[in-house]
Protein backbone atom coordinates (compact mmCIF):
# COMPACT_ATOMS: atom_id res chain seq x y z
CA UNK A 1 0.00 0.00 0.00
CA UNK A 2 0.72 3.69 -0.87
CA UNK A 3 3.00 5.39 1.90
CA UNK A 4 1.78 8.68 2.31
CA UNK A 5 4.18 11.42 3.54
CA UNK A 6 3.02 14.62 4.84
CA UNK A 7 5.05 17.91 3.82
CA UNK A 8 4.10 21.07 5.78
CA UNK A 9 6.16 24.00 7.24
CA UNK A 10 4.88 27.52 7.69
CA UNK A 11 4.49 30.30 5.64
CA UNK A 12 7.81 31.24 3.54
CA UNK A 13 9.96 28.04 4.98
CA UNK A 14 9.89 27.12 1.27
CA UNK A 15 8.66 24.15 1.45
CA UNK A 16 7.47 24.34 -2.02
CA UNK A 17 11.43 24.06 -2.96
CA UNK A 18 11.71 20.92 -0.72
CA UNK A 19 8.77 19.54 -2.57
CA UNK A 20 10.13 19.80 -6.35
CA UNK A 21 13.44 18.17 -4.83
CA UNK A 22 11.32 15.25 -3.73
CA UNK A 23 9.50 15.25 -7.04
CA UNK A 24 12.53 15.28 -8.92
CA UNK A 25 13.84 12.35 -7.24
CA UNK A 26 10.73 10.34 -8.95
CA UNK A 27 8.37 10.55 -6.17
CA UNK A 28 4.63 11.87 -6.81
CA UNK A 29 3.95 15.26 -5.48
CA UNK A 30 0.33 16.72 -4.10
CA UNK A 31 0.61 19.97 -3.77
CA UNK A 32 -2.46 20.67 -1.91
CA UNK A 33 -2.32 24.95 -2.67
CA UNK A 34 -2.40 24.32 -6.18
CA UNK A 35 -5.22 21.93 -6.06
CA UNK A 36 -7.36 24.30 -3.68
CA UNK A 37 -6.61 26.72 -6.47
CA UNK A 38 -7.78 24.86 -9.05
CA UNK A 39 -11.22 23.78 -7.32
CA UNK A 40 -11.90 27.08 -6.60
CA UNK A 41 -12.83 27.58 -9.72
CA UNK A 42 -15.33 24.67 -9.93
CA UNK A 43 -19.30 25.56 -9.79
CA UNK A 44 -19.73 23.91 -6.75
CA UNK A 45 -17.00 25.57 -4.52
CA UNK A 46 -17.88 28.64 -5.90
CA UNK A 47 -21.17 28.45 -5.19
CA UNK A 48 -21.04 27.74 -1.10
CA UNK A 49 -18.16 30.73 -1.32
CA UNK A 50 -20.93 33.43 -2.91
CA UNK A 51 -23.27 31.79 0.12
CA UNK A 52 -20.75 32.38 3.01
CA UNK A 53 -18.43 35.75 1.32
CA UNK A 54 -21.73 37.34 -0.63
CA UNK A 55 -20.73 38.77 -4.16
CA UNK A 56 -18.71 41.74 -2.64
CA UNK A 57 -15.73 38.62 -3.78
CA UNK A 58 -16.97 38.05 -6.91
CA UNK A 59 -16.97 40.70 -9.73
CA UNK A 60 -18.60 40.08 -12.92
CA UNK A 61 -19.26 36.25 -11.56
CA UNK A 62 -15.08 35.98 -11.13
CA UNK A 63 -13.47 35.31 -7.34
CA UNK A 64 -11.62 38.10 -6.77
CA UNK A 65 -8.93 35.83 -4.58
CA UNK A 66 -6.63 38.52 -3.27
CA UNK A 67 -9.83 40.01 -1.69
CA UNK A 68 -10.75 36.72 -0.16
CA UNK A 69 -7.35 35.97 1.46
CA UNK A 70 -7.33 39.39 3.06
CA UNK A 71 -10.70 38.89 4.71
CA UNK A 72 -9.98 35.53 5.92
CA UNK A 73 -6.48 36.10 7.02
CA UNK A 74 -7.70 38.72 9.26
CA UNK A 75 -10.64 36.95 10.68
CA UNK A 76 -9.98 33.17 12.54
CA UNK A 77 -13.74 32.26 11.97
CA UNK A 78 -14.35 33.37 8.57
CA UNK A 79 -10.72 31.09 7.71
CA UNK A 80 -12.38 28.50 9.27
CA UNK A 81 -15.26 28.78 6.74
CA UNK A 82 -13.69 29.02 3.60
CA UNK A 83 -11.38 25.81 4.84
CA UNK A 84 -14.67 24.28 5.70
CA UNK A 85 -16.03 24.43 1.83
CA UNK A 86 -12.31 23.84 0.38
CA UNK A 87 -11.07 21.34 2.82
CA UNK A 88 -13.65 17.99 1.65
CA UNK A 89 -13.32 19.00 -1.97
CA UNK A 90 -9.60 18.20 -1.63
CA UNK A 91 -9.79 15.55 0.18
CA UNK A 92 -11.91 14.07 -1.99
CA UNK A 93 -9.69 15.12 -4.92
CA UNK A 94 -6.40 13.71 -3.21
CA UNK A 95 -8.48 10.37 -3.09
CA UNK A 96 -8.91 10.39 -6.24
CA UNK A 97 -5.54 10.92 -7.10
CA UNK A 98 -4.25 8.29 -4.39
CA UNK A 99 -5.96 5.81 -6.20
CA UNK A 100 -3.78 6.90 -9.86
CA UNK A 101 -0.57 6.36 -7.95
CA UNK A 102 -1.23 3.44 -5.97
CA UNK A 103 1.14 1.48 -7.49
CA UNK A 104 3.59 3.88 -6.10
CA UNK A 105 5.71 3.34 -2.79
CA UNK A 106 5.24 6.66 -1.48
CA UNK A 107 4.34 9.67 -2.70
CA UNK A 108 3.98 12.77 -0.64
CA UNK A 109 1.32 15.29 0.26
CA UNK A 110 1.86 18.94 0.68
CA UNK A 111 -0.15 21.38 2.88
CA UNK A 112 0.31 24.42 4.89
CA UNK A 113 -2.04 23.41 7.30
CA UNK A 114 -1.36 19.66 7.43
CA UNK A 115 -1.78 19.79 11.44
CA UNK A 116 -4.29 22.41 11.59
CA UNK A 117 -6.55 20.63 8.88
CA UNK A 118 -5.91 17.33 10.96
CA UNK A 119 -4.95 15.84 7.92
CA UNK A 120 -1.86 14.57 8.90
CA UNK A 121 -3.39 11.75 10.95
CA UNK A 122 -3.67 10.46 7.57
CA UNK A 123 0.22 10.47 7.21
CA UNK A 124 2.93 7.63 7.71
CA UNK A 125 5.69 10.39 8.31
CA UNK A 126 5.55 13.65 8.90
CA UNK A 127 8.47 16.51 7.59
CA UNK A 128 8.11 19.77 8.84
CA UNK A 129 10.30 22.58 6.60
CA UNK A 130 11.23 25.43 8.89
CA UNK A 131 13.38 28.43 8.93
CA UNK A 132 14.33 31.57 10.85
CA UNK A 133 11.16 34.01 11.05
CA UNK A 134 12.91 37.18 9.19
CA UNK A 135 14.01 34.61 6.41
CA UNK A 136 10.27 33.53 5.89
CA UNK A 137 8.99 37.60 6.31
CA UNK A 138 11.59 38.44 3.40
CA UNK A 139 10.96 35.32 1.02
CA UNK A 140 6.82 36.23 1.37
CA UNK A 141 7.19 40.03 0.92
CA UNK A 142 9.22 39.45 -2.10
CA UNK A 143 7.30 36.83 -3.02
CA UNK A 144 3.91 38.64 -2.63
CA UNK A 145 4.63 41.77 -2.71
CA UNK A 146 3.25 41.90 0.47
CA UNK A 147 3.92 44.38 3.60
CA UNK A 148 5.24 42.59 6.74
CA UNK A 149 2.40 43.16 8.58
CA UNK A 150 0.31 41.15 6.56
CA UNK A 151 3.10 38.15 6.70
CA UNK A 152 2.87 38.31 10.39
CA UNK A 153 -1.13 38.49 10.61
CA UNK A 154 -0.58 35.20 8.17
CA UNK A 155 1.80 33.70 10.64
CA UNK A 156 -0.02 33.78 13.31
CA UNK A 157 -2.77 32.00 11.70
CA UNK A 158 -0.89 29.23 11.50
CA UNK A 159 0.92 26.87 13.99
CA UNK A 160 4.35 27.56 14.99
CA UNK A 161 7.28 26.17 14.26
CA UNK A 162 7.39 24.06 18.25
CA UNK A 163 4.13 23.01 17.42
CA UNK A 164 4.57 21.65 13.83
CA UNK A 165 8.11 20.32 14.69
CA UNK A 166 6.56 17.61 18.31
CA UNK A 167 4.17 16.12 16.03
CA UNK A 168 6.62 15.77 13.09
CA UNK A 169 8.82 12.49 11.81
CA UNK A 170 11.93 14.81 9.96
CA UNK A 171 12.52 18.65 10.10
CA UNK A 172 14.61 19.98 7.27
CA UNK A 173 16.09 23.34 7.70
CA UNK A 174 15.57 25.39 4.85
CA UNK A 175 18.46 27.84 4.47
CA UNK A 176 21.03 26.78 2.12
CA UNK A 177 19.39 24.24 -0.68
CA UNK A 178 22.55 22.13 -0.84
CA UNK A 179 21.69 21.47 2.27
CA UNK A 180 18.34 20.92 2.19
CA UNK A 181 19.25 18.23 -0.60
CA UNK A 182 21.83 16.05 1.86
CA UNK A 183 18.18 16.02 4.06
CA UNK A 184 16.44 14.88 1.66
CA UNK A 185 19.04 12.22 0.65
CA UNK A 186 18.73 11.13 4.55
CA UNK A 187 14.88 10.97 4.32
CA UNK A 188 15.01 9.10 0.99
CA UNK A 189 17.54 6.50 2.57
CA UNK A 190 15.59 5.87 5.38
CA UNK A 191 12.83 5.54 3.32
CA UNK A 192 14.72 2.76 1.52
CA UNK A 193 15.13 4.62 -1.66
CA UNK A 194 18.95 5.57 -2.47
CA UNK A 195 19.33 8.43 -4.53
CA UNK A 196 18.05 11.86 -5.57
CA UNK A 197 18.36 12.96 -9.37
CA UNK A 198 20.69 16.29 -9.50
Amino acid sequence: MTKIIGLTGGIGSGKTTVAQLFLSSGIPVYITDLEARNLMQSEVVLDQIKKIFGTAVFEKGILLREKLSEIVFNDANKLAQLNGIVHPAVKSHFKQWLIEHQKDPFIIYESAILFESGSYKDCDFVINVVAPLETRIQRVIERDKTTREKVLERIKNQWNDEQKSSKSDFIIENINVDDVKLEIVKILNFLGINQIKS
